[in-house]
């Protein structure tokens, strides 16, 4: 009897200890999960970081990484996708349906908000992005009603000088690491060029461009033109002006010469860019050009070489020049 009710006594005080380590046990761990807790609560409290932007329309304020980007340029489309940022709208391409063939597979499922000359105000705001990036230039008289929406960072001219407004995007994007990066890139690319071509870096370019009803010498203040200065590829005289360009009649066809003619087509769809470059190409005083009669007048890709004027374009336009060059 002695025995059973020792037996009992020392059943009862192993009951008492495990649950009183039990007990502590828990009171452990809900410590901890109430650390966790707090430290999650703090991190999510934690306020975003403001910058403040300057641009084309003034100051913006932006809160940390933007994560819905809405981007009505093409050269800014370009400038964001170069970045890795996927933008949830963006105007459409100026040709193409409705991308440009360079950018088609990079832009699945990005919401086309009408184009650079007329944005599609109530299409952008259902998009409710966190940031609208836009261009003077192109939407000036809508820039209130822009900045209503979303913060709206503009930049200042589309002419050609496609880096400045890289490094203002990637600003605005919180992304200037990213932005770097490219640049190096690129600069990279312009010495591999240099050195690719050789002496053929002094060939004389000449550069024309057919539009519906219009035709155009293209000179150094253009994308394509200021991508030549900086490779250090030289210009015809009568083209190596700090200038954008001029429209031509077939009179003018004598300044179209240089030791290799580039030219480009700005095809809509209804021909009528395609007509015109067919009269001037078939024009006596353009097959009497020296560089028409070496076989040196090329036709190449009017969104690369011109329309789409972006880092992405302009990466693909020194591809395409070296091959060129290098095949004279």
């Amino acid at each position: 009897m002695l025995i059973h009710t020792v037996r009992k006594g020392k059943h009862r005080s192993f009951l008492i200890l495990t649950l009183l380590l039990s007990f502590c046990l828990l009171l452990v761990g809900c410590g901890t999960d109430t650390s966790a807790a707090k430290d999650t609560a703090t991190a999510q409290s934690k306020p975003e970081q403001v910058r403040t932007v300057k641009h084309a329309m003034g100051e913006t304020e932006i809160k940390g990484t933007p994560k819905k980007v809405v981007i009505l340029t093409n050269e800014g489309t370009e400038a964001l996708l170069a970045m890795g940022v996927k933008p949830v709208g963006a105007v459409k391409s100026w040709t193409g349906d409705p991308w440009y063939p360079h950018i088609k597979s990079q832009m699945d499922g990005v919401t086309v908000v009408g184009d650079e000359g007329q944005p599609n105000l109530e299409l952008i705001t259902s998009l409710q992005p966190d940031l609208i990036i836009g261009n003077k230039l192109r939407q000036e008289k809508v820039y209130e009603q822009l900045k209503a929406i979303a913060p709206t960072v503009f930049s200042e001219t589309l002419r050609g000088d496609w880096k400045s407004n890289f490094k203002l995007y990637a600003e605005a994007l919180n992304k200037t690491s990213e932005g770097d990066k490219v640049l190096t890139a690129w600069d990279q690319k312009v010495a591999d060029f240099k050195k690719s071509v050789g002496d053929k870096v002094n060939t004389q370019v000449s550069m024309v461009r057919f539009m519906p009803g219009k035709t155009r010498i293209y000179y150094n203040d253009t994308f394509s033109g200021i991508i030549f200065k900086e490779l250090g590829v030289k210009r015809p005289a009568t083209q190596d002006k700090p200038e954008f360009s001029a429209d031509i009649t077939k009179e003018r066809i004598p300044e179209m010469d240089g030791d290799v003619l580039f030219y480009f087509t700005y095809e809509t769809g209804n021909g009528q860019a395609s007509k015109l470059e067919q009269e001037y190409l078939s024009d006596p005083l353009f097959q009497n050009l020296k560089v028409v009669k070496a076989n040196k007048a090329l036709k190449v890709n009017d969104a690369i070489w011109n329309t789409a004027g972006g880092v992405l374009a302009a990466n693909l336009m020194v591809d395409d020049l070296s091959k060129h060059l290098k095949n004279l």
